[in-house]
């Protein structure tokens, strides 16, 4: 699944490549499945995007938006698969959840696993929609400061019992986390998956807090992780610390071999020594 550093590269790569383009042909799914969320019919999106330019892209939390201009917006959505620039003269794939034709020739693919919002929104309506009306300070923006993180802190533990993994992948709390990219965080800040956010000290917070923004900002800076693919079809070139290869090996820091157990709906990675 994409998470926030991922659709930042994505949408980076989008201004650079795709904006200003004239759409010739746009077309929603001939692979039918039922987790991917569209909310125009096939023959109206159609007519929508026809003759649109695309505009600029951007991305908050697990959501990407790209400018059909003039007046409308296109919004992925909790995707995971890949999102495919096609350069004129090399065919798109042959099945395809979304896909736009361009006046120059070239294309672009989208097609999900698992589940996914692929939407077109009048500019401005997109803000109705569900997970995106209320999404909350991302680590990239520069309100996620420490005395907001420990604000969020406070109101998430007076709700509820909420444990460290809770935290960066529940609810979306931190618009933009989630499994994968939540162990490498864990793993620097020192936590344990089940650490209760009750009993995080001020350094522990601190530690936490720092773990996020490092760890987004190293992953974007890779372009995204290893098992995530880009604009062009290039796999990202962050390797996780902490992920289903590190199981058994020793921990680069103490030495220890790491461990995975169940845990809140995934696999968590984690070393028994440095993340009590």
């Amino acid at each position: 699944m994409f998470e926030l550093p991922e659709f930042t590269t994505l949408a980076k790569q989008m201004n650079e490549t795709l904006k200003g383009k004239r759409i010739e042909s746009g077309k929603l799914g001939n692979s039918p499945h039922k987790f991917v969320w569209y909310n125009r019919k096939p023959d109206e999106f159609a007519k929508l995007t026809k003759g649109k330019t695309i505009g600029a892209a951007r991305a908050k939390g697990k959501w990407l938006f790209v400018g059909v201009e003039p007046g409308y917006l296109l919004v992925f959505g909790e995707c995971g698969g890949k999102i495919l620039y096609h350069p004129a003269g090399i065919e798109p794939p042959s099945k395809y959840h979304l896909l736009l034709h361009f006046d120059d020739g070239s294309s672009l693919s989208a097609m999900t696993q698992m589940w996914g919002a692929m939407e077109l929104y009048e500019k401005g309506k997109e803000r109705n929609r569900q997970y995106i009306k209320d999404m909350r300070t991302t680590p990239l923006e520069p309100g996620f400061t420490f005395a907001y993180f420990n604000k969020l802190i406070d109101a998430v533990a007076q709700i509820e019992k909420t444990s460290a993994k809770g935290l960066l992948t529940q609810n979306q709390l931190i618009p933009g986390l989630g499994n994968a990219i939540a162990q490498d965080i864990l793993f620097r800040a020192r936590l344990h998956p089940k650490h209760s956010i009750d009993d995080l000290t001020k350094n522990q917070r601190r530690q936490l807090y720092n773990a996020i923004v490092k760890t987004v900002k190293q992953v974007i800076a890779k372009g995204g992780r290893y098992d995530e693919y880009d604009l062009y079809d290039k796999p990202g070139k962050y390797v996780r610390l902490m992920d289903k290869h590190a199981v058994e090996r020793p921990c680069p820091e103490c030495g220890r071999r790491i461990e995975k157990m169940a845990y809140l709906g995934g696999a968590c990675y984690f070393c028994p020594s440095c993340q009590k």
